[in-house]
């Protein structure tokens, strides 16, 4: 299992002044790094792959779709947008040599409703995930489907959901993202929504319920880490907790849940380190 951390850590928003962040992530004896595709204009393929090369670490990217590139949306061209946003993720995935790119791609982030998802739902982001999982296929790049909690999405909040939205896309491609913070609201264990993920699992976000520091919150870390084990998981997971205040306020940490950003990195690469060691899953 490569262990990571998401640049959110440290940042709100990705750009050329945040390159030295790799070199932090490399320092802290870690396999990659996560990069957010939400401002495609100030991410800078060039930049960040010479860094990654030079630093010698790997680097997986998410993102999120938003109002005007919801691919659920009954208007075509928000839809026909939101795949082309999607594809341009997955060509700058590929231009910084990642291979790994996932998130709430299947629907508008925090999309309020008066219903259900319905069929139409499922087709059109079905439909629109097809497209953009054929292009990522000739670029070789993985698309993970990440299940979010019922606050932040009407579609996709279990790792089941997921699978059902990759049957019907019909991809090998297409894969799956769990999220424990996620995984702490909508699954009824976390052991058995990791097996179920099974082979089509290829990014694990490793979060404490409340976002804090990871072993100090109610998730069933030995649950999780045993159904890792079993399934002999070599993909990555990152770290992705939030603490050092930015005017990123969409992560919805309105407390200080440790000391510091650094405290919380250090003591939780600790403790997943502890737990990868104690499952087999370490290098």
């Amino acid at each position: 299992m490569k262990l990571g951390i998401h640049a959110y850590a440290w940042c709100s928003e990705w750009s050329n002044d945040t390159l030295d962040l790799i070199d932090r992530v490399k320092s802290l004896g870690l396999d990659f790094i996560e990069l957010p595709l939400m401002t495609l204009e100030s991410f800078d393929t060039k930049a960040v792959s010479k860094r990654l090369q030079e630093v010698g670490i790997e680097a997986c990217t998410s993102t999120v779709l938003l109002n005007d590139t919801d691919i659920t949306s009954d208007d075509p061209e928000i839809r026909r947008k939101g795949v082309e946003y999607l594809k341009n993720c997955v060509k700058a995935t590929s231009e910084i040599g990642a291979t790994n790119f996932s998130g709430v791609i299947y629907s508008k982030h925090v999309k309020s409703l008066n219903h259900r998802p319905t069929e139409k739902d499922w087709n059109y982001s079905s439909e629109a995930l097809r497209e953009v999982g054929e292009y990522a296929a000739t670029l070789n790049i993985n698309v993970g489907i990440e299940p979010v909690n019922r606050y932040e999405t009407y579609l996709i909040n279990t790792g089941a959901q997921a699978l059902k939205l990759k049957e019907m896309i019909g991809l090998d491609n297409i894969k799956v993202h769990l999220d424990t913070y996620h995984m702490n609201i909508e699954e009824k264990d976390f052991y058995t929504a990791t097996v179920n993920a099974g082979d089509d699992l290829m990014h694990f976000h490793l979060c404490e319920n409340d976002r804090g520091i990871p072993g100090t919150g109610t998730v069933d870390w030995d649950g999780v880490f045993k159904g890792l084990s079993e399934i002999n998981y070599k993909g990555y997971a990152a770290l992705e907790s939030f603490v050092d205040a930015t005017d990123n306020m969409n992560t919805w940490v309105w407390r200080q849940l440790a000391p510091d950003g650094d405290t919380l990195v250090r003591e939780g690469i600790t403790f997943i380190k502890g737990k990868m060691k104690a499952y087999g899953l370490g290098k």
